[in-house]
């Protein structure tokens, strides 16, 4: 299962630089990047809750398996298709379609594949590996964009899916070893059902505040979208420095969440949790007024940092406070946050960087984000006094 999810997420990070690339250079367009994450969020609100619904009815094994498939389809059609925005577009929809239903599915079968002792040092591993997939992934990007194409990655991202999809073939899955949550819940019926996880999120007012932290710290936090305009015209270091641009955020979250995987528990996490993302809009707002290369890239490298350690509070939460039965269906929603403010994050990026350019759009983020930390702070006695 990490190996699966390490080579997925590789070959993901680095479509991400080819597809914001190629866009870019088609068009010189910040809307057009901003649109991307549009794009990638839309299935997320469109399938997200049925995704869950699925992923808790049936097979979660099988559930990875054939969502593989559609990966390969369009990394498929990237390499053989006649690559115009309308293309790239329909790639990245089909592309997280088949996350939407993926998310829930992967991440709920984490407590059946590991015991409930070490599940949260697996989150920490997991995380760990991701992380240095988006490190490497978008590096070597950057390097196959100048002296190759990208051609060239979407080619290797059709073997990585493949690849993939066999480690996921592999996965020994226990139905029975799963923790069970200290909350009690009354299964509902029929449609009803569906909405299930979304009212557990709702009436869980710990889990509601920090996803809802997440939410609106990052969307207005999305620097990364805007990096192709920061590498070109503002920086003026071409498609390598884009690529660790890009890199930087994972290479500081990756080390992070080696620190974190072999370290104790935080035990006043809600207020770690708060400092974490106050400290992530802080870093935005510096690389946003950054001019130098080496200041722009060792400021993301603190948003990965920061950010790592949101995310891995976060994923704990929600793991050790969800019933299984519920499992899927409560990160279904919490997928719905992650991917609204991504996506939207980049949406709105975009176009306050069409609006007023992307030095403004960019600090007027991170001033966002600590606007965000102190109101959640203020709004949520039970976030600051949540201890693991």
């Amino acid at each position: 299962m990490l190996a699966g999810n390490f080579l997925s997420s590789f070959g993901l990070q680095m479509i991400s630089v080819a597809v914001a690339w190629d866009l870019y250079v088609a068009t010189k367009s910040a809307v057009v990047l901003g649109n991307v994450g549009f794009v990638q969020v839309a299935p997320f609100l469109m399938f997200a809750l049925f995704a869950g619904h699925f992923a808790d009815r049936h097979d979660r094994r099988k559930i990875m398996m054939l969502t593989q498939f559609l990966f390969l389809a369009a990394s498929a059609l990237l390499i053989f298709g006649f690559r115009s925005v309308s293309l790239i577009y329909g790639c990245l929809f089909l592309m997280a379609s088949a996350r939407a239903f993926q998310w829930p599915a992967r991440l709920s079968m984490l407590p059946h594949v590991v015991s409930t002792e070490t599940l949260g040092n697996a989150i920490a591993w997991n995380s760990s590996a991701q992380e240095i997939a988006s490190v490497s992934g978008p590096a070597l990007a950057g390097i196959l964009l100048a002296k190759t194409s990208s051609t060239t990655i979407y080619l290797l991202q059709t073997v990585f899916a493949t690849l993939t999809l066999l480690c996921y073939c592999g996965i020994h899955y226990r139905p029975a070893a799963v923790p069970q949550a200290d909350v009690a819940v009354t299964p509902l019926s029929g449609s009803r059902s569906i909405l299930e996880g979304l009212h557990f999120v709702r009436d869980n007012k710990l889990i509601l505040s920090a996803v809802s932290l997440d939410l609106f710290a990052v969307l207005f936090g999305g620097a990364t979208a805007l990096l192709p305009i920061y590498a070109v015209d503002i920086l003026h270091s071409g498609v390598v420095g884009l690529g660790w641009l890009r890199a930087a955020p994972s290479i500081g979250a990756v080390s992070m969440a080696l620190i974190t995987a072999h370290s104790p528990r935080a035990h006043s996490a809600g207020k770690v949790l708060l400092w974490a993302v106050a400290g992530f809009g802080v870093a935005t707002i510096a690389f946003g007024l950054s001019h130098s290369i080496w200041l722009s890239f060792a400021m993301l490298l603190l948003t990965g940092v920061f950010d790592n350690i949101s995310v891995i509070l976060r994923n704990s939460l929600v793991q050790t406070h969800t019933p299984d039965r519920l499992r899927g269906r409560v990160l279904s929603v919490n997928s719905i946050f992650i991917a609204c403010s991504n996506q939207f994050g980049a949406v709105e990026s975009g176009w306050t960087a069409a609006w007023f350019g992307a030095v403004p759009s960019v600090v007027g983020g991170g001033i966002a984000t600590i606007l965000v930390v102190a109101a959640c702070a203020s709004l949520s006695p039970a976030l600051r006094r949540w201890k693991q």
